[in-house]
């Protein structure tokens, strides 16, 4: 379990990432521009090398082809909120291989010039089916992970999804339970339209859910 992703609502990433900051008591930082997706996003690190992202999309061609940019798009354009979750892997070979495509680049360049990369795969898979998560492989400087972007006391502690456990060991090839570790989900509405529904952080002040 790498990150949540949550698309910003009408009124842009600035005012969306400001609710969900002063909720868990904490300062958001800048992620800045991902130039391939044509999307950009404000950070809030997690204790146990996780983070949640704030993401928007931007008015840039790259959004238009890029499935990850559109996924934002369209989740935007609906109000916004939980737009995904994301698995850390060693390996995107065997993703590769079942889902018959590449994994593509990403990347973001920090203000000083130190640049974050990594590879992923499975956009198309959350766009279809909104509980799947997608899979990610960093590259480069470890240091570099979002969730070090400063020292974080708060806890990523249970994810509500509309879906299934079984469709998702099935996508992910190995038991749901696995790359989730301490975070417990609440699996609700198996046959109504799947995705994230909220996600609960143990805070200083209590458990906060989003």
């Amino acid at each position: 379990m790498d990150h949540v992703s949550y698309a910003c609502e009408h009124d842009g990433l600035a005012a969306t990432t400001e609710r969900i900051s002063s909720a868990l008591g904490v300062e958001a930082v800048k992620g800045g521009v991902h130039p391939r997706f044509g999307t950009r996003n404000m950070i809030i690190p997690l204790a146990g090398h996780k983070y949640l992202e704030v993401v928007e999309v931007l008015d840039h061609p790259a959004s238009d082809k890029a499935p990850f940019g559109q996924a934002v798009r369209a989740r935007s354009a609906a109000g916004g909120g939980w737009m995904g979750w994301c698995v850390e892997v060693d390996d995107l070979a065997p993703f590769e291989a079942r889902l018959g495509r590449a994994a593509v680049n990403g990347n973001r360049k920090f203000p000083d010039g130190r640049e974050l990369v990594w590879k992923q795969i499975g956009i198309l898979g959350l766009i279809a089916d909104p509980q799947v998560p997608y899979m990610l492989k960093w590259e480069g400087d470890p240091s570099l992970h979002p969730s070090n972007a400063y020292e974080s006391n708060i806890k990523m502690s249970c994810l509500t999804i509309a879906g299934s456990a079984s469709r998702v060991t099935e996508w992910l090839g190995e038991p749901v339970e696995k790359p989730l570790e301490d975070v417990a989900v609440e699996w609700v509405a198996p046959h109504g339209t799947p995705g994230i529904l909220s996600v609960t952080f143990e805070t200083q002040n209590g458990a906060v859910t989003i």
